[in-house]
C-alpha cells in the first residue's frame, strides 16, 4: 500500500478535499493508498513516513520524498496530469 501525505496551509479544507480526490481516483483503479493530511510545516517531521508528498503550497527539507506541488485537485485544470504524474512517481499504473 502506497502512503501519500497531503500538505497545505492549514490542514483543514484544502488538504480534505485534495485528500478525497486522490482516494477516488486511486480506489477506481484499484490501487490501495493510505492519504494523510498535514501543515505544510509539519511536513518536513512527517516526510519520512510516506512515499509521496502533494502539497498545495511549497513545502521544503522533506529529505529524500518526492513532491507533486499542484492546485489542480482544486481547480480542476491539470488534475488528470497530475494524477498521472502522482502514479508515475508512485511507479503505479494509471
Amino acid at each position: 500500500m502506497k502512503r501519500i501525505l497531503v500538505a497545505c496551509g492549514t490542514a483543514i479544507a484544502t488538504s480534505t478535499v485534495v485528500a478525497k480526490k486522490i482516494e477516488e481516483v486511486f480506489k477506481s483503479k484499484g490501487h490501495d493508498v493510505q492519504v494523510d493530511q498535514c501543515k505544510a510545516s509539519e511536513a518536513p517531521s512527517k516526510a519520512a513516513n510516506f512515499d509521496l508528498i502533494v502539497a498545495t503550497t511549497p513545502v521544503g527539507n522533506v529529505g529524500g520524498t518526492p513532491v507533486i506541488q499542484s492546485i489542480s485537485f482544486l481547480t480542476g485544470i491539470g488534475m488528470e496530469e497530475d494524477i498521472k504524474k502522482i502514479f508515475n512517481e508512485l511507479d503505479l499504473e494509471y
